[in-house]
């Protein structure tokens, strides 16, 4: 059944990594470089301190380098106890597939994916708390193009993809649980 999951999986990644081939390399490259979204941090750390009163706004713009450290943390830990090859390194694919990076560390699960999402999703969390929620859920877009970016350019699987997703979902949430204790203890002490 294993050996299943993973040649399908194999097969889902190189219909997706084919649809691009030829077009849009430039995009693609572009959108999978973590540089390249600095001005989305900086967004986020502006709404945090913009919605959020002393001292709350501090921990709150701290909270986005931690939950993304930990994230991270968690994602080298499984990734080298896992130890899956990334499609640019697997020799049955190489031939077959669109590369347009080749990073040497492993696959599963995508650090993209996973540190993306658990940002976005403490953010949403911590700006819905303070009623700024009409277009929030826009900030989806972004982890949601930055980890499928990580399948055209040739270096993660969908399943990777995938758990990093869910992974992140899940830490950016007990993030901001953690960080709306936290919150609560200071306005009780201040």
């Amino acid at each position: 059944m294993w050996e299943q999951l993973v040649e399908t999986d194999q097969q889902l990644f190189r219909w997706i990594n084919s649809l691009w081939i030829g077009k849009f390399h430039g995009f693609w490259i572009f959108v999978t470089q973590i540089q390249n979204w600095a001005f989305l941090y900086i967004l986020f750390f502006y709404l945090l301190y913009k919605n959020f009163d002393k001292p709350t706004r501090y921990v709150a713009i701290v909270m986005v380098p931690v939950v993304a450290l930990i994230t991270l943390f968690f994602t080298n830990l499984v990734k080298n106890g896992v130890e899956r090859l990334r499609p640019n390194n697997e020799p049955l694919l190489m031939d077959s597939i669109q590369v347009l990076l080749k990073p040497e560390n492993f696959s599963f699960w995508s650090g993209h994916s996973a540190v993306s999402f658990a940002v976005t999703t403490f953010v949403v969390h911590a700006l819905r708390s303070r009623n700024v929620t009409k277009w929030i859920y826009l900030f989806y877009l972004w982890p949601f193009t930055f980890a499928f970016s990580r399948i055209f350019v040739g270096v993660h699987y969908p399943a990777d993809i995938t758990v990093g997703m869910l992974v992140g979902l899940f830490l950016g949430w007990i993030s901001f649980v953690l960080f709306a204790k936290m919150t609560r203890k200071l306005q009780h002490t201040a």
